[in-house]
């Protein structure tokens, strides 16, 4: 089953590891998941992970009663930000939760977990 794993960082941490020269914590946290990655690459378990652009750049698309818009930026002060994503193919949601739980041991920020529907979707 596939599973979406959301990595959340508080705001102001995500602006200073994006920044021109990220602080050797940062360096040093990225250098370790990307080793998980390895892993779960070589156990057939990684699909796709990517960072996501800053918060400020994003759009929003919604309807409205005067018909669908689109509105640039966040709409509020944000204390954390949706900073990253992986899809994982694992046996079982309790192999995903060992695996975000790896991921918040290195990064040490959140991960919020979600099964991706499809075929086999029976939670």
């Amino acid at each position: 089953m596939k599973y979406l794993l959301l990595g959340y960082t508080p705001a102001d941490l995500w602006n200073a590891a994006t920044a021109a020269t990220p602080s050797e914590e940062a360096v040093a946290a990225f250098a370790a998941y990307q080793t998980f990655q390895q892993e779960l690459t070589a156990s057939g378990e990684f699909v796709t992970s990517e960072g996501l652009g800053h918060p400020a750049v994003s759009t929003t698309v919604r309807r409205t009663p005067e018909g669908v818009m689109a509105t640039d930026g966040p709409f509020a002060e944000l204390k954390e930000v949706l900073a990253s994503f992986a899809v994982i193919d694992v046996a079982s949601h309790e192999r995903a939760v060992e695996i975000a739980s790896r991921i918040v041991e290195v990064l040490g920020e959140p991960i919020e977990i979600r099964p991706i529907m499809g075929e086999d979707f029976t939670e």
